[in-house]
């Protein structure tokens, strides 16, 4: 299995949609900073048949310190962003 990274995503799109890399690169940080901007707002994105993007409150827990399992620690609660497949994409990969 091939792992990709962000250069991969700007290079297909410049090709496929004869883009300059440039204009390819600014249309995945803008879409990348549009994303980030309705999380922090706590919005959330739906890409029908791909997927939605959403923040969860994560509840506090106690978790235990790794280098010393005796040591008991507490977990603050947190916002973490959530990614749910759509049932297109789901299917896709099937």
């Amino acid at each position: 299995m091939a792992k990709y990274k962000k250069s991969d995503l700007i290079d297909h799109l410049a090709t496929t949609l004869e883009l300059s890399k440039r204009q390819a690169e600014d249309a995945v940080q803008q879409t990348l900073e549009y994303v980030t901007k309705l999380l922090k707002n706590g919005d959330e994105l739906t890409l029908t048949g791909f997927g939605t993007f959403m923040v969860k409150q994560r509840k506090g827990r106690v978790g235990i310190n790794p280098k010393n399992p005796s040591q008991k620690v507490q977990i603050p609660a947190s916002i973490v962003p959530r990614f749910k497949a759509g049932k297109g994409l789901k299917d896709a990969v099937k």
